[in-house]
């Protein structure tokens, strides 16, 4: 071995190194994710929190599904050597591949939700019925959860979108405490929005996607054990 080569894997294989490089790829990652919801959150940080908003928040959110996949993808997929740090690179290459695949399954997502929303913003005029409404919450909840599922799994594997949708649902009830830690994930990022502000939570997106990704991996795991060859 070269002695560049050798000095090359000493830098990259040292704990520090290691430390740096994971802080490194974050980093990167925070800012392609910024770069590439910018026009979405700028539009959110400006808009009034009033349920007439809905629909505008909603259409502001949709550069999200693909921009948390290519992030998914870049921290599973980026090795954290400081020989071989490339993550703005992956994360350009997994937002155009993942594009089409992750917006199949996001935007239908997000028009389901922003619905079901409008409707519980508005139930006294649309008269809702109070059963109704806890109904409505139960199954935007699980969607959303769903969801997130089907997110995971379109940035990891290569699935027909309804099987994703089927597996989605099937993980639910496979892997309750992926579920578990999904929910609390959303339920985490709510109370931030909710004390802070979207501005916020968007500075804090690549370490949501990192615990994300450590959240899912139980369930990364049993599709590569029992659904891939």
């Amino acid at each position: 071995m070269s002695d560049t080569a050798r000095a090359g894997r000493q830098v990259g294989d040292g704990p520090l190194a290691r430390g740096a490089a994971t802080v490194h790829i974050l980093l990167v990652v925070e800012l392609m994710l910024l770069l590439t919801t910018a026009p979405g959150l700028v539009g959110l940080v400006l808009l009034d929190r009033d349920r007439s908003n809905l629909p505008l928040a909603a259409l502001c959110l949709t550069p999200l599904g693909p921009a948390v996949a290519a992030a998914l993808h870049t921290l599973r997929h980026q090795r954290p050597d400081l020989t071989d740090l490339r993550p703005a690179a992956v994360f350009r290459r997994a937002w155009r591949a993942n594009l089409g695949p992750v917006s199949r399954i996001w935007l239908p997502l997000l028009l389901w939700l922003t619905v079901v929303a409008v409707n519980l913003a508005h139930r006294a005029a649309v008269g809702l019925p109070g059963w109704w409404s806890a109904l409505l919450v139960v199954v935007a909840v699980t969607a959303l959860l769903a969801g997130v599922n089907a997110l995971v799994i379109t940035t990891c594997f290569t699935f027909r979108t309804r099987d994703v949708a089927r597996l989605a649902a099937y993980f639910l009830i496979r892997r309750p405490g992926v579920t578990i830690g999904h929910a609390a994930l959303l339920a985490l990022a709510a109370g931030v929005v909710a004390v802070g502000s979207e501005a916020v939570l968007a500075l804090l997106g690549a370490v949501f996607v990192a615990l994300l990704h450590r959240t899912s991996r139980p369930m990364i795991d049993t599709i590569e054990k029992e659904f891939t060859a």
